[in-house]
């Protein structure tokens, strides 16, 4: 399995998900959403931050189907593919992740010809990271 690599402002978000949760950064000022995670607010340039708890639906605004030659931790993988998901309570909140067929499924359990930009999805869980399956 490939894991994510993590820095301080996005450490929460892995926490959280590790616990089955998706949240967003948000600043604790002006209230707006924002992700990734950076450390100052880019509406009001405040410091000041909370996780908001989000609902997991969105939609698919974008995605890629990388084939081979990749680097071999992902080429053993492949085709699989990379989703941006708009969320749908947060429409400017773009998370990127992978489609598949059922939480824990591989990244390439879902035939990439069933993707489509708009389609609905929402968050699952496995071994504490986020994917997205089709609503």
């Amino acid at each position: 399995m490939l894991t994510p690599v993590t820095d301080p402002d996005g450490a929460p978000f892995w926490r959280y998900a590790a616990q089955g949760e998706l949240r967003v950064q948000a600043c604790a000022d002006c209230g707006e959403p924002r992700f990734p995670p950076r450390p100052c607010c880019p509406h009001c340039q405040s410091f000041e931050t909370e996780w908001r708890q989000v609902s997991g639906h969105g939609r698919i605004w974008s995605y890629v189907v990388p084939h081979p030659p990749l680097l071999p931790d992902y080429a053993a993988q492949a085709p699989y593919n990379v989703v941006v998901v708009e969320l749908t309570d947060h429409p400017r909140v773009r998370l990127v992740g992978n489609l598949v067929r059922s939480a824990g499924a591989p990244l390439n359990s879902l035939d990439p010809g069933r993707i489509r930009i708009g389609a609905r999805v929402h968050v699952v869980f496995s071994d504490g990271l986020p994917q997205w399956v089709l609503s």
